[in-house]
């Protein structure tokens, strides 16, 4: 693995640091310190959100023009002083100012990252870069809490300031680990990149049908809390099935990619993963114990590891070497509209299934969605391999 990469890693550790161990308490700060409502707090987390994933195709655009390194340190400097002042936030206008500054830092450094990640690691073992990533992000996710969890209760200030140094120590790691990786588009125009995005058609789709694989994903942090809380009455229930999901990616994610390094059929395994997450949240409709649970978070885990590297290298796979921030960008679109879709649909389904006294439907729904994809990237592999052999005569 090139040095290059290996300090991407320890970037991402510090990055996930920061951010999950401030933002699950920013929305208690704000509610319990300056009495805001839970809907005006997930405003302002939705601004944040979409300031950042709205935005991302146009960060990768001009990491492509402007150089990934530069845009790297521009994003992550944002996003600290973002964080940072959260410390010294009292009114509403100066915490929704700071959101959007923390938001706007992320469309830049997102797309130039996950750039550099293509970039620098060889092709052969980029899925196994991707993987070992994740086991990385779970580990400090969980490792965030006990941080997060702490400043907290001291105070939150101080959490908002760990934050943001975290992110300013990552802008030092970027200076001394970094390569510079030269822009790749040189054409000029920073909008090339969209009229390039926009014509493949194959990318597009791709990006529609990954729509449906967040809608799914993003039940994790929604749905499924709900459920276990509603049946097992117990919080600490579900700290219990949601440490499962970072256990299980921390054990097993890098002997799954191993074991099926040698598949080709790519699409297919995105699909097929997708399909196990829907199966696992499907059982949840005959899930009544803690152990049953923890059996289906299993099989959600599963899909997970199953799909996310290959769903990670097939960007870089459609993008052009000079435009690939661009494409990572856009891809950023997926996340926003399938994560909106499944934290609105998805809670109005579990509404709707515990009125009518059917607990089966949000996670029918989710079943039906993941048999979608699974079909959808199967019709994309067997057009894929239509396509090649048209080349190949």
């Amino acid at each position: 693995m090139p040095s290059g990469v290996k300090w991407l890693l320890v970037l991402s550790v510090l990055m996930n640091m920061g951010f999950y161990a401030l933002i699950p308490y920013l929305t208690l700060h704000v509610t319990g310190s300056y009495g805001w409502t839970l809907a005006m707090a997930g405003l302002m987390l939705g601004v944040r959100q979409f300031s950042q994933q709205g935005i991302a195709f146009i960060g990768g655009m001009v990491a492509d023009r402007f150089g990934y390194k530069l845009t790297m340190i521009l994003g992550i400097f944002a996003r600290a002083t973002g964080f940072s002042a959260f410390a010294f936030c009292t009114e509403t206008w100066q915490f929704f100012a700071a959101a959007i500054l923390s938001g706007l830092g992320g469309s830049l450094f997102e797309p130039a990252m996950a750039a550099c990640y293509s970039i620098l690691a060889p092709q052969d073992i980029r899925k196994e870069v991707f993987a070992m990533r994740s086991v990385l992000n779970n580990i400090s996710m969980v490792g965030s809490q006990l941080i997060g969890t702490a400043l907290a209760m001291f105070d939150f200030y101080w959490l908002s300031l760990f934050a943001g140094a975290a992110y300013y120590v990552c802008i030092l790691f970027v200076m001394i680990g970094i390569p510079p990786i030269e822009a790749g588009n040189r054409s000029g125009k920073v909008t090339e990149g969209i009229h390039l995005v926009f014509r493949d058609r194959a990318f597009l789709m791709f990006c529609a049908i990954m729509i449906g694989y967040y809608y799914i994903y993003m039940q994790i942090f929604l749905a499924i809390p709900k459920y276990v809380e509603d049946v097992l009455d117990s919080k600490t229930a579900v700290g219990i099935v949601l440490a499962t999901v970072s256990v299980m990616v921390i054990l097993f994610q890098m002997k799954i990619t191993k074991l099926l390094a040698g598949q080709t059929q790519h699409f297919t395994l995105i699909g097929f993963g997708t399909l196990l997450m829907s199966i696992g949240m499907f059982l949840f409709s005959f899930s009544n114990t803690l152990w049953m649970i923890m059996i289906d978070v299993c099989i959600f885990s599963l899909g997970t590891m199953i799909s996310n590297p290959y769903l990670v290298d097939m960007v870089p796979r459609f993008a052009p070497r000079e435009h690939i921030g661009a494409y990572f960008g856009f891809s950023g679109y997926s996340i926003a509209i399938g994560g909106s879709i499944g934290t609105v649909l998805g809670g109005w389904m579990y509404d709707q299934g515990q009125v009518l006294h059917m607990s089966w439907l949000p996670w029918g729904f989710c079943l039906l969605i993941g048999m979608i994809v699974a079909w959808a990237m199967y019709r994309m592999e067997r057009s894929a391999k239509v396509s090649a052999v048209a080349k190949v005569m």
